[in-house]
């Protein structure tokens, strides 16, 4: 019972084209017809695996004529599956799913396989970039939680943005010397949002580890706790905005930016 470690069903599903697509509980993506509720198809990512169960708050839907694709995650990999039938599609990254992993190890002293991570937001798509955050615990153990872009189709990833900036990088000298290292989270863990017209993904991020211990992030520690608006092609910084300078009390941004256009002096902005 998934419901009494507390896992239950957070999925948010959509519907395209008369069909409904989610997660289960135990992370099995589904298909149904929406009108009649029969079930389309199921995939299992722990038929083969050792389950990693964690909460999922739904997937990511991409088309490109009759091509559509489901991308979602369970335990620490990304699954991208054939829309229609449920199968994965065996050209993106290692024969249908890429390793969350992927990205994190550069510049780091101990091997982060050991750390925790997952995804428990769907990511966003702009064209043929899908972009994402991650889940980590904001502990001593936490990995880094950068937001990070890969290619819709093949899998690779496309682009890095470092929450906890490495040398030579903007917002380095906000943390304590060589924190990239060692310090994790500041991650994007609750969605994004995104301007198709610009190009631009806005995310939110939470503090850096240790969420409750600052000592050893001395500094306002940019990019932790920010809005950060984000080429989505590339991951170039646009602008951010910070709510919390050297976070002692958790203050994550728990949930999207939300993007609106509003009447300001006469004009639509």
């Amino acid at each position: 019972d998934t419901t009494k470690r507390g896992i239950g069903m957070q999925c948010q599903p959509i519907v395209i084209k008369g069909t409904m697509y989610g997660v289960s509980p135990k992370l099995k993506a589904f298909a149904i017809d929406a009108k009649t509720g029969k079930e389309l198809w199921r995939f299992d990512p722990f038929a083969h695996l050792e389950p990693m169960y964690h909460p999922s708050r739904g997937v990511t839907y991409w088309e490109n004529g009759n091509d559509k694709r489901i991308i979602y995650a369970a335990g620490s990999f990304i699954y991208e599956l054939n829309a229609t039938n449920g199968q994965l599609v065996d050209g993106f990254g290692d024969h249908g799913k890429v390793d969350l992993y992927t990205g994190l190890q550069e510049g780091l002293d101990h091997d982060v396989h050991q750390q925790y991570v997952t995804q428990t937001t769907p990511g966003i798509i702009h064209k043929n970039t899908y972009v994402m955050g991650t889940m980590s615990t904001e502990g001593g153990d936490a990995a880094p939680g950068p937001v990070r872009a890969f290619d819709v189709l093949t899998g690779k990833l496309k682009w890095i943005f470092h929450t906890i900036p490495f040398p030579g990088e903007a917002g380095y000298d906000t943390w304590s010397p060589d924190s990239y290292k060692y310090n994790g989270a500041a991650n994007n863990w609750s969605g994004l949002t995104l301007d198709e017209k610009r190009g631009t993904v806005y995310t939110g991020t939470g503090s850096g580890s240790v969420d409750y211990y600052g000592a050893e992030r001395k500094g306002t520690n940019l990019y932790a706790d920010c809005i950060l608006a984000l080429d989505a092609e590339t991951g170039k910084l646009k602008w951010h905005f910070q709510f919390i300078h050297h976070d002692l009390w958790d203050r994550d941004l728990p949930a999207p930016p939300n993007l609106f256009t509003l009447k300001h002096d006469g004009k639509m902005i």
